[in-house]
């Protein structure tokens, strides 16, 4: 084969046309609709680490342990605990400038929302 002497100069085209053209063909469509949900999924996962809430809320290790009275590494525990009590998750929510903190759950298909701010003050109140 012998190359064409003069090629074509490349035509433009517009992005969002090409992209339309693309997304028109029903498989690639459906694969990136299911990449979406995935990265929303992954989002969603990532957000739930305490260090995201507090990057997300601007504040350092040592900005939210002067705010709960306590030293920066014990905020850094508590950002890689698994486990602690609402209280605590409570008072490190609020530190963080959350307005309201709750837990969400679905039983049986309904959905049930715990408030932490009354559970720690219904807490406060049974201790006194």
């Amino acid at each position: 084969m012998t190359e064409d002497a003069n090629p074509l100069p490349p035509t433009f085209v517009r992005g969002n046309d090409h992209l339309d053209r693309l997304l028109s063909g029903p498989q690639l469509a459906a694969d990136v609709a299911q990449a979406h949900t995935e990265a929303e999924e992954m989002d969603r996962v990532y957000a739930m680490n305490l260090a995201m809430i507090r990057k997300a809320a601007q504040l350092t290790q040592v900005e939210v342990a002067r705010r709960l009275g306590v030293g920066q590494a014990a905020v850094s525990r508590m950002e890689n605990r698994g486990d602690m009590l609402l209280s605590t998750l409570y008072d490190y929510l609020t530190a963080t400038g959350a307005d309201t903190a709750s837990i969400v759950v679905t039983v049986h298909g309904h959905r049930i929302e715990l408030d932490l701010g009354s559970l720690r003050a219904h807490s406060e109140s049974a201790t006194r």
